[in-house]
């Protein structure tokens, strides 16, 4: 009998929503649930060293499939001794399929039922790739967590183009059953497509949990739907998954996003926020973001958000960091990515307490991180995450 790859143990459930806590067992060790992975697309959490990821209390990250493919490519990696060694990081890995590449990188690729042709974008080259690619990829990659290939729409994009969409996903992930090749050691997770669309979403969800994967995701949010319309997705979708398996909101986002998908039944999330916006000097804090490139820092000895336990915040002031980005120094970077990693899990350890404890309603209804969504009109939102992160 081929040993299952990944457990989950639901350990308490919310009384009042769908929140739970949880535990995930997989090849290279356990994470907590609810749990935020930190993106390391081409194999790197940038500018973090895996040890400081480590520090932040991460527990799982996530690398991408098309990238790694295209450099250094798979073989390459498993040459080196697999992600894991690859990336220094020896817990547990979840790999993206390039899926969301599919959406992304739009004006590169041409899709079809078979898969999608890709231009290169780093020399212009015919990349094909397909369920069946997209899984050896990944076997030889070898996360712990593959996803399964899918397609994703823009959030606007006209029904038939989503029921479309939805058909792919749903052939693609048998295929992806058939082409999995590491069953003992790799998990293989199906992806649910379907916009905005309640009665499609459903029979995506329906579909795919005939197929009996190790657990399930939820894509195609936070691609321009808009945060009520992203709520009632989950509402209505994070029901029909088996509660005897992980559940994953791919690719969100800011705090407010986690807290009301956890609220929905969401185990884990990912997202390049926190190291995207840290390269640019926006910290996130509880009382809402700062811009330490702001004139105010200049002699400002506070750390970047009184109370925060991270490296930064114990060993440098407002100003230097500030100093440190106007001087071009990398260590300006580091250290509020480092700090942003680090709230996220903070925020991710308070809700798997508060779940504990019976106190996740008041947790969400009182602590301020609970409404913490884009205060900007010039922020980057989540659906550009994968080409804004490796510019």
């Amino acid at each position: 009998m081929i040993p299952k790859p990944l457990t989950y143990d639901l350990i308490h459930r919310d009384s009042i929503s769908g929140a739970r806590l949880g535990r995930v067992t997989t090849s290279h060790g356990q994470f907590d649930t609810p749990a935020f992975m930190p993106v390391g697309t081409q194999g790197s959490v940038k500018g973090i060293l895996p040890d400081h990821i480590a520090a932040t209390g991460s527990q799982i990250i996530l690398a991408n499939t098309y990238h790694l493919m295209l450099r250094p490519g798979e073989k390459t990696v498993a040459a080196l001794g697999d992600l894991h060694r690859f990336m220094a990081w020896p817990g547990p890995i979840l790999t993206d399929s390039g899926g969301f590449q599919v959406f992304s990188l739009g004006h590169l690729n041409e899709i079809t039922d078979a898969g999608v042709r890709f231009k290169s974008h780093i020399d212009g080259s015919d990349i094909v790739l397909d369920a069946a690619r997209s899984m050896a990829v990944q076997n030889d990659l070898g996360s712990d967590i593959a996803m399964a290939f899918d397609q994703c729409p823009a959030a606007h994009a006209p029904p038939e183009m989503h029921r479309q969409a939805v058909d792919r996903t749903i052939s693609w992930a048998a295929d992806c059953l058939r082409s999995h090749a590491r069953h003992s050691d790799q998990a293989l997770f199906g992806i649910v497509q379907g916009g905005t669309d309640l009665d499609l979403r459903s029979h995506c969800a329906k579909e795919l949990v005939a197929m009996d994967f190790s657990g399930y995701a939820v894509g195609g949010l936070a691609v321009g739907e808009g945060f009520d319309a992203m709520v009632g997705v989950l509402n209505a979708i994070v029901p029909q998954l088996p509660e005897s398996k992980p559940r994953y909101l791919m690719g969100v986002g800011f705090p407010r996003d986690i807290v009301s998908a956890v609220a929905a039944g969401i185990d884990m999330f990912d997202c390049v926020l926190p190291t995207r916006n840290g390269r640019n000097a926006y910290a996130f804090t509880a009382k809402g973001p700062i811009r330490l490139r702001n004139s105010g820092f200049q002699r400002d000895i506070g750390p970047i958000e009184p109370g925060c336990d991270c490296y930064a915040c114990q060993n440098f002031t407002r100003g230097a960091i500030r100093h440190f980005f106007f001087a071009g120094e990398m260590l300006g970077p580091i250290l509020v990515s480092v700090h942003n990693v680090r709230f996220y899990q903070r925020l991710m350890a308070d809700l798997r307490r508060a779940i504990a404890q019976g106190d996740f309603q008041q947790f969400r209804q009182n602590d301020p991180r609970s409404s913490l969504g884009p205060t900007e009109p010039a922020d980057i939102s989540p659906a550009e995450n994968d080409s804004k992160e490796n510019a």
